[in-house]
């Protein structure tokens, strides 16, 4: 078993390598923007070459020993997913565990480090000028997969980074109520800061966001992933130009890239239309499979957001070939019934004879809305679909039917004379399972030998006036106690 000293040093040596390479594939990109701030009478000088951006950001780590030691421990503490004692000393106990680990404690770490050295450059009253350069490099050399910590922590960094406020600073806390703690009732100046741009941290930003973009496909996925996060501080979609950002990824020759904007599509609709509407346009032209089964699937949110692209959008989808494409869209009908009630009634009718079967199946699940609605059902959309044949959408059928005799008889009757000339021996067989004398009164009836039944009686429902009763008097109480004998 190694010592605690050894294993530090193996992961230290391992976290060594991985900086240099993730500095170096930073540094890809130059010049280096400038820093938001400053001391005046020092202004900044930009590194002359790549070199001295790499030789200060490992020559910073070998001289910060105590950085490396506290980030270990808290990433440790983060990773290990158990800890039978707490006396015991994790890099010790779970050394296997960790050096089999090495590339995730290296990441960890590196954005660790990343993230303190840009909180030392944000510090408005004393930024250091170095750290800013190595930190915007290491995000840009850190952000490779569109997953895990680049996407989460690398999009805080660069939020931090446009606004120009030291990560973790918590800007947009909100208003601390009664509850908590740090609530104070003669507060006059408002505990929330409002997210204020800085307009060269925007261009720091927006620097790291365009290698993005101009990088492999994971790079550019997680730009798309970053975007999708921005949205929420909308301050920040105008200056970073995210509309445009997703307007060109659609365009994306990686239909894995181009799909991720459909995510994006219901929370864009909401700050700028016209982008939503033309990234709406352009996916709808392509053909690739990915992105059609991701419009399919985010249907029922654009039907909220963008009502009038996603019915061209649902449309379009019910006219693809791929089964999944057409039952991820034909599960999202019922959104259609929020925009126009007769169009939605409507819709129903014709895909009762759409060639899929999943399709016809999807439309089980909006019947009994659509009965709701249109209990008299002068389409003949229930005679259609007992027609088809297909036993999930009689199912569902049959437990409707059955239902429609407790709660409305003289609708149920009209019902079954519209299925006069099907087969409906199934309904009666489960109508008898429940009730076998009610089921031979409505055979009797079908055939002219009985009256239509009477509806059923439904037994009343007790409910409370919300006033409370007398108490008994204490003597009877105690003489009923009495009667009832010992409990044991």
């Amino acid at each position: 078993m190694k010592t605690k000293r050894e294993v530090a040093d193996i992961i230290f040596s391992r976290l060594e390598l991985d900086l240099s390479s993730s500095l170096s594939a930073g540094l890809e990109s130059w010049p280096l923007p400038s820093p938001p701030f400053f001391d005046k009478d020092f202004p900044p000088n930009p590194p002359s070459s790549k070199n001295q951006i790499l030789e200060l950001g490992i020559g910073l780590l070998k001289a910060d020993k105590g950085m490396f030691d506290r980030h270990l421990n808290l990433v440790v503490d983060l990773i290990i997913p158990h800890r039978m004692n707490l006396t015991d000393d994790p890099l010790i106990v779970h050394e296997r565990w960790l050096l089999r680990r090495l590339d995730i404690l290296s990441e960890r770490l590196q954005f660790a480090i990343a993230t303190e050295w840009l909180s030392q450059a944000l510090d408005a009253s004393n930024p250091d000028i170095d750290r800013w350069w190595l930190a915007l490099v290491m995000i840009n050399g850190l952000s490779r997969k569109s997953s895990g910590q680049p996407l989460h922590q690398g999009y805080h960094l660069v939020e931090s980074i446009a606004i120009a406020e030291r990560p973790g600073t918590w800007h947009t806390k909100p208003n601390p109520s009664a509850a908590n703690i740090d609530w104070n009732p003669h507060g006059v100046v408002p505990r929330n800061s409002i997210v204020s741009t800085n307009p060269t941290g925007v261009e720091a930003a927006k620097w790291v966001m365009r290698n993005l973009s101009i990088g492999d496909s994971e790079r550019r996925i997680l730009l798309i992933e970053w975007c999708r996060l921005l949205l929420e501080r909308e301050p920040l979609i105008k200056a970073l130009e995210i509309p445009r950002i997703l307007i060109d990824s659609c365009k994306d020759s990686d239909s894995q890239a181009a799909s991720k904007v459909v995510l994006c599509l219901p929370k864009l609709a909401e700050t700028n239309p016209s982008a939503a509407s033309e990234c709406v346009r352009i996916l709808s032209n392509r053909e690739d499979l990915t992105i059609r089964r991701a419009i399919a699937d985010s249907l029922p949110l654009l039907f909220r957001r963008i009502p009038n692209e996603a019915k061209d959008l649902f449309e379009l989808m019910l006219k693809d070939t791929d089964e999944s494409v057409l039952a991820a869209a034909s599960s999202s009908i019922g959104e259609i019934k929020n925009l126009d009630k007769k169009m939605w009634a409507d819709k129903i009718e014709v895909l009762c004879n759409h060639p899929s079967r999943t399709v016809r199946r999807n439309l089980v699940h909006t019947l009994r809305d659509y009965l709701g609605e249109f209990s008299e059902d002068s389409r003949g959309i229930i005679p259609k679909m007992w027609a088809d044949g297909d036993e999930s959408v009689l199912t569902r059928l049959r437990e409707l039917l059955v239902r429609m005799d407790e709660i409305d008889t003289q609708r149920f009757a009209t019902t079954l004379l519209s299925l006069k000339g099907l087969d409906i021996e199934s309904l009666w067989l489960l109508m008898g399972v429940k009730n076998e004398d009610r089921a031979v009164q409505w055979q009797r009836w079908m055939i002219g030998e009985a009256e239509q039944p009477t509806a059923l009686r439904v037994e009343g429902v007790y409910v409370s006036d919300m006033i409370e009763g007398d108490l008994p008097k204490l003597d009877d109480a105690l003489e009923t106690l009495d009667d009832m004998g010992p409990v044991d």
